[in-house]
């Protein structure tokens, strides 16, 4: 959040985008717990759909060889994150009630995976993981020997500098905090400090707790990297022209 993004009417051919937009679009909120915090984006990807296929959802296919379920998911959450606030677009053949949809899937649906919520969405609007750019992080950092005011000073140096350079596997990156981190604020808390901040993901990005908190550390001296983090994201929204956040449901 390479290759080429799979696009978001499966296999269907352009003359038929017309006709999918106006199938049933339901939208469903969903939690990843702790216990799951480690499972990666593919392998949910994976069992929600086997979920959706076991609650017998009148789901819609691509129209090609590998006859693809039409579903859109949010933007990966990075690997050991969970999260009260996961979304995923099913296209639907035919309508069915979103609370008898939301009943079949919960009673498939791990409890660690449990969906909250369900709702029609308008079937043109954008792809969930363009359309919502903002997002809210809960994080702990364990034993941080820095404290809450030091490490939220150092986040701050971060957020002046505006561009942080990091690696992600072998591949240089760069990330503007000064537009990607919207707010944030640190306190106390039993075993650590706790952070609280939102963040803005764009073309060009998205910040990842992990990859603050290594770079505030490593501005303090304290090191190339900590690993002692509890993330855990809280709320997603979509940023508009003026602004103002609309929450996906």
């Amino acid at each position: 959040m390479s290759g080429a993004r799979p696009q978001p009417w499966g296999d269907a051919k352009p003359q038929d985008l017309s006709l999918i937009k106006e199938l049933p679009r339901l939208r469903v909120e969903y939690r990843k717990d702790d216990r799951l915090a480690y499972l990666g984006h593919l392998e949910v990807l994976e069992t929600v759909s086997r979920c959706i296929r076991r609650a017998q959802l009148p789901f819609s296919v691509g129209n090609g060889f590998a006859r693809r379920m039409r579903i859109q998911f949010s933007q990966a959450l990075p690997v050991g994150a969970s999260s009260d606030c996961e979304y995923f677009d099913l296209r639907l053949s035919e309508d069915i009630g979103p609370e008898a949809a939301l009943e079949r899937l919960r009673a498939v649906t791990p409890s660690a995976l449990s969906p909250s919520r369900a709702a029609y969405v308008d079937g043109r609007a954008p792809a969930l993981e363009s359309w919502l750019t903002r997002s809210r992080w809960e994080v702990l950092v364990k034993d941080c020997s820095l404290g809450p005011e030091r490490l939220a000073s150092r986040i701050a140096d971060l957020k002046r500098a505006g561009d942080l350079e990091y690696l992600r596997g072998e591949k240089v990156k760069h990330i503007d905090v000064a537009s990607a981190l919207v707010s944030f604020e640190a306190s106390g808390a039993e075993g650590g400090t706790a952070l609280l901040f939102d963040t803005r993901s764009s073309n060009a990005g998205a910040l990842r707790p992990q990859i603050l908190i290594d770079a505030a550390l490593r501005l303090a001296g304290e090191g190339a990297g900590y690993d002692c983090l509890k993330v855990r994201r809280v709320s997603q929204a979509h940023e508009a022209e003026d602004g103002s956040l609309v929450l996906p449901l």
